[in-house]
């Protein structure tokens, strides 16, 4: 081993720049790969860098000025490591040779192979032979020969691009692409890599040939440029083929235009422009079509009707500070399915939110303040389902005391809803005798203001009884100004202002017993509350927009207030009865269950009280006893999972409602199959039993390949109501899907029954789409 000074390091500084600039190929653009900037290539040597060179023998001829090192060279210098079987250095040439098995490391973790070097001292010029080179992020490039010129262009010919990542732990993996190219050359002026009769391989099969191919280096983060080509095909639009175009207007701004040719409905255009600001960012998009077969949309429809359709859309999200954020999002179209028909990005949905929204959170409080438009996405002409959403205001602020109150934790709550709907939603509901009808709105406008507070604590006593008293007291003023329910049956307060009110004070009661063998642990925990509570006023007599969705199962047995809003509230006495049960066992089974019954003691029952949307019709409250409610569930070590949930009869224990769910996640498998059964509850609207089958599987069958499907049945209608499968491969630096979807949908909600989905994802380079291949089935 010898060690030398700075003034004998001359040979490997050149030897280190001739391996170091070989990696300046490596591109890296948002289109195709990774590139080193030219410029800055020179290794930043440390001012008291020794050089450490090993080898069998050293030769140094003093007249012909030449020095041969040969035999396992190993040179270490400033971080730099470097293998060859032999290095020549010519005093007289300038020029530096190294052959052999070469191997440079260098201190970012690059890795050069090479079977010949031949480079000047200044690094101006020089050639490579058979290079090799493996960076951090995994990429590979290898090149028959290299060339530097003028110190700011690299040439390589004949040269193979790729990403590799499963190469890390398993060096035999081959990609499934890459990249050939006659001639590349990169410029460290310009920034640029330019790459000359180009071909895209899959599968060692070519399926791309670019003439000329020019992307930005890696020094450069933003370049306008055209990206990969989106492509589609859908029943109703056709093939479609889209040409992105991304312009980098600026540090803080860019923007998409997107041109898509579709075979039906001819040409689309998009636009998205983004703003990012020092806390926050701004997104402004817009799509039009002027539709060129309105007939290939079914009769009827507003996709049939409409020729020139378009939409415009602004979402923002700011930061004001570290507990603030201010935001929105807005969408306008020319007809209520625009963007849903056309599958536009994050606008295709059903139900689009419009809203604009403040956002606060400290410690111990919060704050929300929204306001709502709800845009329904449906082929109906007249857009009733959208006049009937309301224009709603809602705000929301929650406070829980830093310090104990009376030894309890004491909280506050606070809601202000402001709602307007244009048009009465009215629906008769189908059941024997007469007419009964559910109004889920009312046109016109109503205001509420809610202001409730809570305190509880709890007290373990000897024995280990847990007791929790609890004291909550609510007071609501409302203000309507709404057209009367002209069919409504129950008692319809219309003043144009009422005022409520709440007290409660209840107890809950657990008693957890632990039962513990050599092999498991169980912990049986009876639990009993009763509330005790007045009449709720106006029951039924107002506006009902917040708490029509109602449940009634094991999860919402031990609520205080079982409604799901403000707009409603649990009165009279009530007592929930119950018991919790969780196991462990030692073979790595876990156990859960829950399963008990509400009792209505006294006063009068809010659910068998008649109400606007008949909400507590049929759900299991409206009796003295209610229905019984359990859960079970169980997880296995083997990757197995089920749950089943009921709610039964208290008369009869017939079954109302069931939801049952298996699942197994393994190493080749996942799967879930889920049953729901929902008796008719018609004055809720449900005029018929709902059963439903739903599954849905994946099977890895190779490495990084898997095959997954879904079917969801009616058993009722006996029907498949939706379906879907696909395959997919992924190895982090490919990934490739194909999905077929199908939805029969009897209300003309949806313009297109089935599409076609596929994706290629290659790393490093881009994606490719077609059509949507999102598959929610399976996580």
């Amino acid at each position: 081993m010898a060690a030398g000074n700075r003034k004998h390091i001359r040979l490997l500084t050149a030897l280190l720049l001739s391996g170091v600039a070989f990696q300046a190929f490596t591109p890296v653009a948002p289109a195709w790969a990774q590139a080193t900037n030219i410029d800055s290539l020179q290794p930043k040597l440390p001012e008291d860098a020794k050089m450490l060179l090993s080898a069998n023998e050293l030769v140094y001829n003093q007249d012909a000025e030449r020095v041969i090192v040969r035999g396992a060279v190993q040179i270490n210098y400033g971080g730099y490591q470097m293998v060859a079987q032999q290095v020549e250095y010519s005093q007289k040439t300038g020029r530096i040779i190294a052959t052999g098995e070469i191997e440079l490391i260098e201190p970012g973790g690059n890795k050069i192979y090479a079977d010949k070097m031949d480079v000047t001292d200044n690094f101006a010029d020089g050639f490579i032979e058979t290079m090799r080179l493996e960076t951090t992020d995994l990429t590979k490039l290898a090149a028959v020969t290299g060339e530097r010129r003028n110190g700011e262009e690299m040439i390589l010919n004949n040269a193979i691009y790729t990403a590799c990542t499963p190469c890390a732990t398993n060096p035999d993996h081959r990609s499934l692409w890459h990249v050939k190219a006659q001639r590349i050359v990169q410029n460290g002026k310009t920034h640029t890599v330019r790459m000359e009769n180009a071909r895209f391989e899959l599968f060692g099969k070519p399926i791309m040939f670019l003439p000329v191919l020019e992307v930005p280096d890696h020094t450069v983060k933003r370049k306008s440029g055209f990206l990969f080509p989106k492509f589609k095909y859908t029943q109703k639009l056709g093939a479609g083929v889209g040409i992105p175009y991304y312009w980098a207007i600026s540090p803080y701004m860019d923007a998409t235009v997107t041109a898509t040719g579709l075979t039906r409905q001819g040409f689309l255009l998009e636009g998205e422009f983004r703003q990012r600001f020092e806390n926050g960012e701004h997104i402004l998009s817009m799509a039009g079509i002027s539709q060129m077969d309105r007939d290939s949309f079914t009769e009827g429809t507003v996709d049939a009707k409409e020729t020139a359709r378009g939409m415009i859309a602004s979402q923002a999200r700011f930061e004001i500070n570290p507990r603030w954020t201010f935001g929105w999002n807005v969408l306008v179209q020319s007809d209520n399915n625009f963007a849903k028909t056309y599958e536009l990005s994050t606008f295709d949905g059903t139900t689009y939110t419009n809203q604009v929204y403040l956002t606060g959170l400290g410690k111990r409080n919060y704050f929300d303040a929204r306001a709502f438009y709800f845009d329904i996405q449906d082929a109906d002409l007249d857009s009733l389902a959208e006049n009937k959403q309301p224009i709603a205001q809602v705000t929301d602020y929650s406070y829980t005391a830093p310090e104990p109150v009376l030894g309890g934790e004491l909280t506050a709550n606070f809601n202000l809803t402001n709602v307007k709907r244009n048009r009465e939603d009215e629906l008769q509901v189908s059941v024997p005798g007469p007419d009964v009808f559910r109004y889920r709105g009312l046109e016109g406008s109503y205001q509420r203001f809610t202001a409730e507070a809570e305190w509880k604590r709890n007290f373990i006593l000897p024995g280990g009884l847990s007791l929790t008293p609890i004291l909550a007291a609510r007071g609501d003023l409302t203000g309507t100004s709404m057209t009367d329910p002209a069919n409504y049956t129950g008692n319809f307060n219309d003043d144009d202002a009422a005022a409520r009110r709440m007290l409660t004070a209840g107890i809950d009661a657990r008693y957890p017993i632990l039962l513990t063998t050599d092999y498991s642990s169980h912990i049986i925990e009876p639990i009993a509350q009763v509330f005790a509570r007045p009449d709720e006023e106006y029951a039924g007599g107002l506006p009902n927009e917040d708490a029509q969705s109602f449940v009634f199962d094991a999860t919402t047995l031990f609520d205080r207030d079982k409604f799901s809003g403000y707009d409603r509230i649990e009165g009279g006495t009530r007592a929930n009865l119950g018991v919790r049960y969780t196991g462990a066992l030692g073979n790595g089974y876990a156990l859960r269950a829950i399963a008990g019954q509400s009792f209505h003691l006294g006063g009068l029952n809010s659910f068998a009280t008649d109400d606007l949307v008949k909400v507590g019709s049929d759900s299991g409250l409206e009796t003295d006893s209610s229905d019984y409610v359990a859960m079970f569930g169980i997880d296995a070590p083997s990757g197995i999972t089920t749950s089943l949930s009921g709610r039964f009869d208290e008369s009869n224990f017939d079954l109302q409602r069931a939801d049952a769910t298996i699942g197994y996640q393994g190493i080749f498998w996942q799967t879930a199959l889920t049953y729901t059964s929902i008796k008719a509850q018609p004055l809720y609207g449900s005029t018929s039993d709902q059963d439903e089958i739903q599954t849905a599987a994946a099977y890895k069958f190779q490495d990084y390949w898997s095959v997954f499907g879904s079917v969801t049945y009616d058993l009722n209608s006996n029907v498949v109501t939706r379906n879907g499968i696909g395959i997919t491969y992924d190895d982090r630096d490919t990934i490739f899907s194909l999905v077929y979807k199908e939805e029969r949908d009897t209300d003309q909600t949806v313009a297109n029954d089935w599409s076609i989905g596929a994706r290629i994802s290659f790393r490093t380079l881009g994606d490719i789409n077609v059509g949507d291949t999102d598959f929610d089935s399976l996580n």
